[in-house]
């Protein structure tokens, strides 16, 4: 949809956003994604955060109750990760970089773009962060405990959008080793100078 966060308050915009954001919904958890609603700008806030305290029994719940969650809101799509996805956030400098390692080795990662700059590069669970990833302030892991927002889930100033859809490389998702092993090879490829990222911390 082309800028949803025009008119926002708009009934039209908001059931057709809502109707649009629950198919994304259910097509994830229907592939074992563990989804859950989050909130979103209409809630007046500046991202996205899970509506219920028990969001955590809530993603692991039957796909079949997820259409439910939709049913009267717009809300966001969040992915738990910790359970059968992971995920790293990291500057668009890195994420940019990264992405053409990738490109070279024929083996894409699903990947997504942040309405606030950054790249999320979406993993199977598991592995701490290499050494040189850790100690740069703007590379997140998102493990058990977190999780992080799914396309088309909208932020003030536009929506999440994947840069590469999962569907790319058969809804597969890359070792969580390896992928920390290609954004390690490409921070190795830029300039030593400050990072600059900002840090956004894990739920």
């Amino acid at each position: 949809m082309n800028n949803p966060t025009i008119g926002i308050d708009s009934v039209e915009w908001r059931d057709a956003f809502r109707i649009e954001l629950r198919a994304e919904a259910i097509g994830l958890a229907t592939r074992g994604w563990p989804v859950m609603p989050g909130t979103s700008p209409a809630d007046g806030w500046s991202g996205p955060a899970p509506v219920h305290d028990d969001w955590q029994d809530r993603a692991a719940a039957d796909a079949r109750n997820v259409g439910d969650w939709w049913g009267g809101e717009a809300h966001s799509v969040l992915v738990a990760t910790g359970t059968y996805v992971d995920a790293v956030e990291v500057d668009a400098e890195l994420g940019y970089r990264a992405a053409g390692v990738l490109r070279e080795t024929g083996r894409p990662a699903p990947i997504l773009a942040m309405p606030t700059g950054k790249w999320v590069f979406l993993t199977e669970t598991g592995g701490e962060l290499p050494d040189e990833l850790a100690a740069r302030p703007s590379v997140v892991r998102h493990g058990e405990g977190s999780w992080v927002p799914l396309p088309p889930t909208p932020f003030e100033h536009g929506v999440v959008h994947w840069r590469v859809k999962p569907e790319v490389w058969e809804w597969k998702l890359p070792n969580a080793g390896a992928l920390h092993g290609v954004l390690a090879r490409a921070l190795a490829t830029l300039p030593d100078t400050h990072d600059s990222g900002l840090h956004v911390s894990a739920a």
